[in-house]
């Protein structure tokens, strides 16, 4: 029988479905209460909301015990947190694109709705993330399902076959170098992560002797139900929904890719002798332990244990002390980086301190290493 006892964060996870449900609840609290800014509901929850609440509520500091591993990793109750989370998001679409194609909204009131769709669809590749690691066949079917919305399938075959083999290299577009601001930072990683997608799928079925065009290739097996899923809610609600549908994906895909440029910023892996990239470790990756996004994002914040056994389920993962630490959660940190010079305030030193000031052993942006002092690389 199962002891409930030793996840006391167990019945938070449900509390992970209030994501997806951001885009049912903006027509019901403008109906209520006659304020049209709770169209913005999803950036004011991201952005404002969450940022006060892990001040407030604060640390997380609970981690699975190793004798609770194998039960909590077996308990099916933590994956139908996960799934429940595809039907929701779906629900919440279409209902989205009904008020689009409507003439009841204004342009500012339907941009407000695209921008919440669209954290919906960022925070959504965070579950396809979640389900896509697993090895059952339907989990990662239904990973493939929830990358729809976003349109970004390839990071199906990407996160996992690319990003987790060269994080925290020089060779991998997901992590950001020292000295990069995000809006440097997000051209090279969505372009660099298309790029190397498609060349992975393309050598995995050249070794299975396939062509690009088979029913095999992941990338277009993903790529086919955005296509799927955007037709059929153009046929039902009017080809004046595709600018909403492209904007919420572009959020969404922009909100994925901040949250990677926070991940590694300027952490490198170590050599091994043979010059070959030392295997990922605790240290390799930035991590916070607030509860309340660990909560929001499934445990997404215990990145470096993730990388270090990317295995783990997502109520198994730890905090370990050897793992660099963010000075805040993800959300606080996401807006901080949209701010280069307060960004680069506030982590260069933290990645500096990280390697004992040692700039060798930093990811830095090419260019920035050589000639320059440390002292004049951080912003004053």
């Amino acid at each position: 029988m199962n002891n409930p006892s030793s996840d006391p964060k167990r019945l938070l996870w449900l509390l992970g479905l209030i994501a997806p449900g951001c885009a049912l609840l903006p027509s019901q609290l403008v109906l209520r209460t006659g304020f049209p800014v709770f169209w913005w509901i999803g950036p004011i929850i991201v952005l404002i909301v969450i940022p006060v609440l892990d001040r407030v509520v604060g640390e997380d500091g609970d981690n699975p015990r190793d004798e609770d591993y194998e039960r909590l990793s077996g308990d099916r109750y933590y994956r139908w947190c996960t799934y429940l989370f595809l039907p929701i998001q779906l629900v919440g679409l279409g209902i989205a694109s009904a008020m689009w194609a409507g003439s009841d909204l204004s342009v500012i009131d339907k941009l407000g709705l695209a921008a919440t769709v669209g954290v919906v669809s960022g925070i959504g590749i965070n579950a396809a993330h979640e389900l896509g690691h697993r090895t059952e066949r339907l989990e990662r079917w239904l990973g493939m399902v929830a990358l729809a919305q976003s349109g970004y399938g390839h990071f199906y075959v990407e996160h996992n076959r690319g990003h987790h083999a060269r994080v925290a290299t020089p060779e991998d577009p997901a992590s950001a170098r020292w000295g990069e601001s995000l809006w440097e930072f997000l051209p090279r990683s969505v372009l660099g992560g298309l790029r190397s997608a498609v060349h992975l799928e393309r050598e995995r079925l050249r070794r299975k002797g396939l062509r690009w065009w088979s029913r095999r290739n992941n990338i277009m097996r993903a790529w086919s139900m955005t296509f799927a899923l955007y037709g059929v809610l153009l046929i039902v609600f009017g080809p004046e929904l595709l600018p909403y549908l492209l904007l919420q994906a572009i959020i969404g895909i922009g909100l994925l890719e901040t949250v990677n440029y926070v991940e590694h910023y300027g952490l490198l892996r170590g050599r091994r002798p043979n010059g070959r990239w030392a295997r990922c470790s605790p240290a390799d990756s930035w991590n916070s332990d607030r509860l309340v996004t660990n909560i929001f994002l499934f445990h997404l914040q215990r990145h470096s244990d993730h990388h270090a056994n990317p295995g783990r389920r997502y109520q198994t993962l730890r905090t370990t002390p050897e793992s660099p630490q963010l000075p805040a959660g993800y959300a606080t940190m996401i807006l901080l980086a949209a701010i280069p010079p307060l960004w680069r305030r506030v982590m260069d030193p933290r990645v500096l301190a990280h390697y004992d000031g040692d700039l060798d052993r930093v990811n830095i942006a090419p260019g920035k290493r050589h000639g320059r002092s440390t002292a004049n690389l951080i912003p004053r």
